[in-house]
């Protein structure tokens, strides 16, 4: 399927409506998020339980690319590649738009591409290699996990050297070696220098520049063992040519304490005295001018302050004048990851800079799906524990409303042109109930309210007649209990005309506990 146009992505719905079968109605929310509460999506697994309606899942996410971008598919048929990744990754080529395409025609042959992604995909933790997901500008945003350690690198060689793959990630907790040992025992001790040479090459050929880290630490550690290390301690400065960033960001596990806290972020601050946190913030001078962030009292942010300037240092990146692409990563890239590669997502296209003819509907559903589901976050475990960072991710919306968060430069900002159709969502969506958690996340029960629903009097899109941008009103997240008045609702209400495509941000506001 290598190669495959955005067209094939919507043949077989072409052939049903052409045979006169009415097409089958697209997948809504709010069974994808019944899938995502269920299940932790696997590669190998989709044509098993439950695979009609991954399958489906998956074709609407690459129906939604298809609306904007030429792009070719990387296979990874049960989970060859890597068994948490989609079972179609998605290369975006170029902006359909045969302007954009003039401007922005790939460089990148997509064989040479899935070469080096097999090449690499053991320099990383649980082979989680470098993955373009977004494109803006011409320049590749890009998610993976961390470097691989020795136990790991050299465990699963030995793994893959009797088995085929699908299960490289059975071995990202295993590490029982020592790195000296490994070295010994292999009589190879060029394998960790050609596995991450070959990953140095995939960012080359992605154009990646800039390399954001959110571990709190150099090196994971467990049992005593080096697990995972990092870029930023690499000993043979093998990553000396790029510009790495250290930005040390807050695990899954802390997000415990966010649910804890009645999901408040604010007045939350990490605890940066533990003895596992190692890792200090360093980003270099000359990309924190234009900022006006006073970055040396990071320890001091609480949750909200913290994703707000790290996001904000990621859309100066993206926005600048060269063209470089960016990678962000975490330890395994499945939690922390997805939350910024999400926000980053949703605040391009709420500029309209990406996905320019996706509704608000459209887009959400195509950042659930892709940046979270099927990039294999663990909704299941994550709720079991109260680790919401998902929750966290939509909550922090009401956070980046304003201007200061737009990639729009100030000399070319205009209004939004008006998406067609309204923003309707044909699901109501009930997760089942959970014996634990607040009525406030995505833990229990809690529906859409839609504009027409009792209570949500003057709750709905609504159109500016004078320059036609969009100025969405709040889409509120509520309970099964009866609506209680507006003024009750954590967050405003309806924001200030004038806040650019940011103002599209009011898709969730979350009505509290």
């Amino acid at each position: 399927m290598a190669g495959a146009r955005a067209a094939a992505a919507t043949a077989s719905a072409g052939s049903s409506a052409s045979s006169g079968n009415p097409p089958p109605q697209e997948p809504g929310l709010g069974e994808l998020l019944e899938e995502f509460s269920r299940t932790q999506y696997r590669a190998k697994d989709g044509s098993g339980t439950g695979g009609s309606k991954v399958e489906r899942i998956e074709k609407r996410c690459l129906e939604l690319f298809g609306r904007d971008y030429c792009f070719s598919v990387i296979p990874n048929t049960n989970g060859d590649i890597c068994g948490h990744y989609p079972r179609h990754i998605v290369f975006l080529e170029y902006e359909s738009s045969e302007k954009e395409k003039d401007t922005f025609e790939s460089t990148v042959q997509v064989s040479k591409l899935q070469d080096l992604i097999h090449r690499s995909k053991m320099a990383r933790c649980r082979g989680r290699f470098v993955c373009p997901v977004i494109l803006f500008k011409g320049k590749h945003i890009c998610r993976s996990a961390t470097l691989a350690g020795w136990g790991e690198l050299y465990g699963r060689s030995g793994y893959n050297y009797f088995f085929s793959g699908g299960a490289d990630d059975a071995w990202a907790d295993v590490e029982d070696v020592t790195e000296e040992d490994c070295a010994l025992r292999s009589g190879d001790t060029h394998l960790f220098d050609k596995v991450r040479g070959y990953d140095i090459k995939l960012l080359r050929y992605l154009s990646v520049k800039y390399i954001c880290d959110l571990m709190v630490e150099n090196k994971k550690v467990k049992f005593g063992m080096n697990v995972t290390s990092s870029e930023k301690v690499d000993k043979a400065q093998r990553y000396a040519d790029f510009t790495l960033l250290s930005i040390p960001y807050p695990g899954c596990e802390f997000f415990k304490e966010y649910k804890d806290r009645d999901y408040m972020a604010e007045g939350l601050i990490f605890n940066w005295k533990q003895d596992y946190v190692d890792a200090p913030l360093s980003i270099p001078d000359f990309l924190t001018h234009s900022l006006n962030i006073d970055w040396s009292q990071y320890q001091c942010w609480d949750l909200v302050q913290q994703t707000q300037n790290y996001l904000k240092l990621l859309l100066s990146l993206v926005n600048s004048d060269d063209d470089s692409g960016l990678l962000v990563h975490c330890i395994s890239g499945w939690d922390r990851t997805p939350l910024f590669i999400s926000l980053l997502r949703l605040s391009l296209w709420a500029d309209g800079l990406i996905h320019t003819s996706l509704k608000p509907a459209e887009i959400l559903y195509l950042t659930v799906a892709y940046d979270w589901f099927l990039f294999g976050h663990m909704l299941v475990d994550r709720l079991s524990k109260g680790e919401e960072i998902f929750f966290f991710c939509f909550n922090f919306l009401k956070h980046i409303t304003s201007e200061e968060f737009s990639a729009l430069k100030t000399q070319r900002r205009k209004s939004l042109p008006a998406r067609d159709g309204g923003f309707t969502l044909e699901d109501i969506c009930m997760l089942r109930r959970k014996d634990r958690g607040s009525t406030t996340s995505l833990g229990s029960d809690f529906s859409l309210v839609m504009e027409n629903s009792p209570g949500a009097t003057g709750i709905g899109p609504s159109r500016s007649a004078d320059s036609g941008s969009l100025e969405e009103e709040p889409l509120i997240l509520s309970t099964e209990c009866p609506l209680e008045p507006a003024t009750t609702l954590r967050g405003p209400l309806a924001f200030p005309p004038g806040a650019g495509g940011s103002q599209v941000f009011q898709l969730l506001i979350l009505k509290p506990f």
